[in-house]
């Protein structure tokens, strides 16, 4: 079968390594893909918003399933249209995408079905967002309304930082259109971990546990980015945590998307807070996170077309998915001055010298005169596995001291907090 992955960043490198494992794929093609894509697919110059010509290329080369990489292309409403062409395609509708392009849409229809979240509160105008943070005081979290790519959240906290953040997403526009409206939550106080899982509308199947790192330096400092990496499983998703999060969380959220009239058929993220009183959602997402989905899909042993197809034919339930009993962790390599602004096309170095069960997803890179360049603010995520935690943690950091390029910056405590955790 033909197979296109829309997309060109790590998470979409991770979906075409693994999609190019399965015996049924003769062919993948990456909308617009990069330059480690290249090697393992065929990159096609088409945007990833581009929804009309991507349909026209799926139809005119008879791609049999493209899997949606990106929240932007979903929100759009791609699978509407790949749908109504008569086309196979992963992902949620507009509709039910709609669960993380509207941030108060998703708290409505957690506070609506009961499911555990932060109490919040909604804005669309900057002086009312300004007098209840006053009244109510910090810390809290401002969060634009919209998609702002991972990074239109603000933990603020003290006031002043809260007041700053509504001026930034509101008046200053810093998130553009996402920041029309905003969600003042309350903040809460635990350990985060990101659960992924599978939905065909009815059943759900969790993926393994994973903890993403959001602040750019170490010790969850600084500003967030879309992620500076990303272990799998985590030790703070306890079984007891697991049991509580299917009964309370993931059943529940897919129920209220039917009841609803919003079907979820796709991966479905849920960005968890493990508080004393259990785990609460911080946010839904529609799509396989990033740099998630990095380490979880190194752990998958089952064929991801298999699953994907289970999913598109409403039999989750019939199917066995199974799991590597390793550990894996995925540590970006960002350029220098991520998340603010930073500059392109510095060499990378060392890419030819990775050892064995190592694997080097590229998310910003480009060929220039034939050599690897970065062309984004995450450039690499070098992702390892191991018998365990500690071993893949030994093993990824192993790997990034071989790569170089002009300003690169990486957090260099990822999966600290597991292997204090362990110990």
């Amino acid at each position: 079968m033909k197979v296109l992955v829309v997309g060109g960043g790590g998470r979409e490198h991770a979906l075409v390594w693994k999609l190019k494992q399965s015996p049924r794929v003769k062919e993948i093609y990456c909308a617009p893909g990069n330059a480690g894509i290249a090697g393992d697919a065929r990159c096609v110059d088409i945007r990833a918003d581009d929804l009309k010509g991507l349909l026209c290329f799926a139809r005119e080369n008879s791609v049999d399933l493209t899997v949606v990489g990106p929240e932007a292309p979903l929100a759009a409403g791609i699978v509407d249209e790949f749908r109504e062409a008569g086309l196979k395609i992963f992902g949620p509708s507009r509709a039910a995408a709609e669960i993380e392009s509207s941030k108060v849409l998703a708290k409505e229809i957690m506070s609506k079905y009961h499911i555990p979240t932060a109490r919040y509160a909604v804005f669309d105008d900057p002086a009312a967002a300004g007098a209840y943070i006053k009244e109510n005081g910090a810390p809290c979290v401002v969060k634009a309304e919209g998609l702002a790519a991972g990074k239109g959240v603000i933990v603020a906290p003290d006031e002043q930082t809260a007041l700053e953040g509504v001026r930034s997403i509101m008046v200053d526009r810093q998130f553009g259109a996402a920041g029309s409206r905003l969600v003042v939550e309350e903040c809460l106080v635990g350990e985060e971990v990101s659960i992924l899982a599978f939905s065909d509308g009815v059943n759900v199947v969790p993926m393994v546990s994973s903890q993403d790192h959001k602040p750019v330096f170490e010790n969850d400092r600084g500003p967030n980015t879309g992620g500076m990496g990303a272990y799998a499983p985590a030790p703070v998703y306890t079984p007891e945590i697991h049991k509580i999060t299917m009964e309370k969380i993931l059943c529940p959220v897919i129920r209220a998307m039917r009841a609803e009239g919003r079907i979820y058929c796709g991966v479905i993220y849920a960005g968890l807070m493990v508080t004393e009183e259990g785990p609460k959602v911080l946010e839904f997402n529609v799509r396989f996170g990033d740099p998630e989905a990095q380490p979880v899909l190194t752990l998958l042993e089952t064929d991801l077309v298999e699953i994907m197809e289970a999913v598109l034919e409403g039999r989750l339930d019939q199917i066995k998915i199974e799991w590597k009993e390793q550990s894996s962790v995925c540590v970006v390599l960002a350029s220098g001055g991520y998340p603010g602004s930073y500059e392109k096309g510095k060499i990378i170095r060392g890419l030819g010298e990775m050892p064995d069960r190592v694997m080097v997803f590229h998310a910003g890179t480009a060929e220039k005169d034939g050599e690897i360049v970065t062309s984004g603010g995450r450039v690499l995520g070098v992702t390892a596995a191991g018998a365990d935690l500690p071993a893949a943690v030994e093993s990824v950091y192993a790997a990034v001291e071989k790569i170089s390029f002009e300003g690169m910056q990486y957090r260099r405590d990822i999966g600290r907090k597991a292997l204090a955790r362990i110990k």
